[in-house]
C-alpha cells in the first residue's frame, strides 16, 4: 500500500477512527480520575572519601566513590535500611511492601544518590525519605568501618532534604490524555487499515481493477427508490441513474468497432445485483437513440422482465423453443416502436438444456438478422450455468456487479466461468454504488428548468408572434397483435452514429407502440 492508499482509507473510515480515538481518550481520563493520587518525595545524598591531602589521594578517593556509589544505591532497598525505618516510624507495612515504594538511583559519573519515596500522603512520603536517608548513612558508616576500629573513610552527607510535595506525581492527567489520544489514533488507523485489507466486497472501480483488467463501462449510482421505480429511464429520464444508463449505452459503441456485437448477454454473479433492471434500462436507452432492439428474457428460472415492463409473460421464449409458436407471434412491442420484448414464458424443468439447444441458436440467428441489437437477460453465473451457455452463443457478456453485495473472489469466479467456455466479456457495469454528493460530476444537478410562464417578460416580448404549426401526422395503422414489423432501413442505427436527414425523418415517424409501464390492452 502507498501513502495515497492510507489517505484514502482515512478519508473513508474517518468516523470510526475518530470514535476509537475519542473512546481511548475518554478511557484515559476516566482511569486517571479513578486512580488514587500518589505523591513522591526525594532526598539527595552525597558520598565522599575522607582523608588524603595530596591531589593524587583526592583523585583516587573521587574515583572510589564513583565506583562504589552504584553499589550503595542498591543498599537503599535492603532490609538493613528499611527494617529500622519501619520500627522507628511505626509503619504497618512489611519490608517488601516498603521496598516497592522506595527507589534509589545515581546520576552518571557523579557521587550523588537520589532516594525517592512514594506514598498516598505527601507528609508521610517526605518523612519516610528523610528516615531512609538517615538510616542509610548509619549502614554505610558501619559497613565501611575499618577492622581496627578506626573511623570510616566514607562519608555520606544529606545535601537536600525531602519536602512534602504539593502536587501528585500520579496520575498525570495531561500525560495520560496525550497517551490515550496517541494510542487511540494508532488503534483507529490500524483498525481501519485492517478492515480495508480484510474487506473483500466490491464497492468501487478500484476494487474491480484488483480482480480483472476488464473495462468498467458504467457506474450506476445507488437509489433507495430503485425497487419502486425499476424503469428509471422511462419514469425519471433526467435523473442521475437514467443518465448513468445512457453512459452505458454510449460506451457500448466503443467496445469493438471492427467487430461490434449484435447480441449481448447481460448477467451477474449473484441474484439481486440488478441485472434485469440494467437490461431493461439499457434496452430503453438504445431504443430511444434509434436502435432497433429486442430484449429477450432468458432467465428461465426467475423471469422478471415481463413483470417489470407490464407485459403478458405467459408465452414467450420457452413457447418458441419447444415449437408451439413462431417467435414473431410471441414478441411484443414496447415504447416508441424500436424496442420489442420476448418474455420468458412458462418456467421449464430443463432451462440449461433449452438455452443450449440448436433451437436457441437458430432463434438467436433469426433475431440478430431482424434487429440491430439483441439483449438477453439471463440467470446469475454462480448458481447456474445458463449465462455461460448463452454467452458462448452470443457476441459476448456484460457483467453487472452489485456494489456492497459482491465479493472480489465471487467476481473472479464469475469471470473465470465465462473464460472457461470461451465467452467474450464485453465489460462490467458497477451497480448501486453508494457515493456522497459531489464526489463525482455525475452527481451534479443539471435537471431541466421549469417551463417559462406565459406572462413572463420573454413571453410579452414575443406577444403577437405566432409560431408555425407543425403538420399533423396520423399514426400508422396498428400491427396485428404479436407481429413484429421488419425494419425497412438499409443500415442499422447505433448510438453515436451520424443520423442523416432521411434517417431523422424516418425515426420521427410514429411507430406502433405499446403503452409504457402498463399491461397490453
Amino acid at each position: 500500500m502507498e501513502l495515497q492508499d492510507y489517505l484514502r482509507i482515512v478519508r473513508k473510515r474517518w468516523v470510526s477512527i475518530v470514535a476509537i480515538t475519542a473512546l481511548c481518550t475518554l478511557g484515559a481520563v476516566a482511569a486517571s480520575l479513578a486512580m488514587t493520587p500518589v505523591y513522591q518525595a526525594t532526598t539527595q545524598l552525597y558520598v565522599s572519601v575522607q582523608g588524603g591531602a595530596s591531589t593524587s589521594d583526592l583523585l583516587q578517593g573521587a574515583n572510589f566513590t564513583r565506583q562504589q556509589v552504584t553499589s550503595y544505591a542498591q543498599l537503599v532497598n535492603s532490609p538493613s535500611v528499611l527494617g529500622p525505618v519501619i520500627d522507628d516510624m511505626g509503619l504497618d507495612v512489611r519490608v517488601e511492601s516498603l521496598a516497592d515504594r522506595v527507589q534509589a538511583d545515581s546520576p552518571l559519573n557523579t557521587s550523588l544518590i537520589n532516594v525517592t519515596v512514594t506514598n498516598e500522603n505527601p507528609a508521610v512520603a517526605a518523612a519516610t525519605a528523610d528516615a531512609v536517608a538517615a538510616q542509610f548513612k548509619d549502614v554505610i558508616s558501619e559497613l565501611e568501618t575499618p577492622a581496627d576500629g578506626g573511623p570510616s573513610a566514607v562519608k555520606v552527607s544529606v545535601v537536600r532534604e525531602a519536602a512534602a510535595p504539593t502536587e501528585p506525581s500520579s496520575p498525570n492527567l495531561k500525560l495520560n490524555v496525550a497517551l490515550g489520544l496517541l494510542v487511540g489514533l494508532a488503534l483507529g488507523v490500524g483498525t481501519a487499515v485492517l478492515r480495508e485489507v480484510l474487506d473483500t466486497r466490491v464497492r468501487t472501480e478500484d476494487d474491480i481493477t484488483r480482480v480483472t483488467d476488464t473495462s468498467v463501462i458504467g457506474t450506476i449510482p445507488y437509489d433507495e427508490d430503485a425497487p419502486k421505480h425499476p424503469l428509471i429511464v422511462q419514469s425519471s429520464p433526467h435523473s442521475h441513474r437514467a443518465e448513468a444508463f445512457r453512459r452505458v449505452r454510449t460506451n457500448l459503441q466503443f467496445l469493438d468497432v471492427a467487430d461490434r456485437p449484435r447480441s449481448i448477454v447481460i448477467t451477474s454473479s449473484l441474484p439481486g445485483e440488478g441485472k434485469s433492471t440494467t437490461s431493461i434500462n439499457v434496452a430503453i436507452t438504445l431504443a430511444d437513440a434509434g436502435t432497433r432492439v429486442v430484449l429477450v428474457d432468458a432467465d428461465l428460472r426467475r423471469p422478471a422482465v415481463a413483470r417489470y415492463m407490464g407485459l403478458e409473460g405467459g408465452v414467450g421464449l420457452t413457447t418458441a423453443l419447444i415449437g408451439r409458436a413462431d417467435v414473431t407471434d410471441v414478441i411484443q412491442p414496447w415504447g416508441n416502436g424500436n424496442l420489442h420484448v420476448l418474455p420468458a414464458g412458462q418456467v421449464p424443468p430443463n432451462p440449461s438444456e433449452l438455452l443450449g439447444s440448436q433451437a436457441m441458436a437458430q432463434l438467436l440467428a433469426t433475431l440478430t438478422s431482424r434487429y440491430d441489437v439483441v439483449l438477453l437477460d439471463t440467470a446469475p453465473l454462480l448458481p447456474v450455468t445458463d449465462a455461460a451457455i448463452l454467452a458462448k452463443l452470443t457476441g459476448g457478456a456484460l457483467l453487472v456487479a452489485g456494489s456492497d453485495k459482491l465479493h472480489r473472489n465471487q467476481l473472479a469466479e464469475s469471470l473465470s466461468s465465462l473464460e472457461t467456455v470461451g465467452a467474450r466479456v464485453l465489460g462490467i457495469v458497477l451497480n448501486r454504488q453508494r457515493r456522497k454528493a459531489g464526489e463525482q460530476y455525475t452527481y451534479y444537478d443539471y435537471s431541466p428548468t421549469p417551463a417559462v410562464d406565459g406572462r413572463s417578460r420573454s413571453s410579452r416580448r414575443r406577444k403577437g408572434r405566432s409560431a408555425p404549426s407543425a403538420p399533423a401526422t396520423s399514426p400508422t395503422p396498428a400491427a396485428t397483435t404479436g407481429a413484429v414489423p421488419v425494419s425497412t432501413n438499409t443500415g442499422s442505427i447505433w448510438p453515436g452514429d451520424a443520423l442523416s436527414e432521411s434517417r431523422l425523418r424516418s425515426t420521427a415517424t410514429p411507430q406502433p407502440q405499446h403503452q409504457r409501464g402498463g399491461p397490453r390492452p
